[in-house]
């Protein structure tokens, strides 16, 4: 779920740049999608 999540903020946040629309949310939201990664394998090797 939270891989999804983080997938999608991320293709946001590259048509948010590419489209170059958007200023400083579009960064944010790289740095969201980046955060909700390093979460979600964190969480996933404690799991195994």
């Amino acid at each position: 779920m939270l891989l999804w999540i983080a997938i999608i903020i991320a293709v946001l946040w590259l048509l948010g740049l590419l489209a170059n629309i958007g200023g400083g949310l579009i960064h944010i939201l790289l740095v969201v999608a980046v955060v909700v990664l390093i979460f979600h394998f964190v969480t996933a090797r404690r799991r195994v």
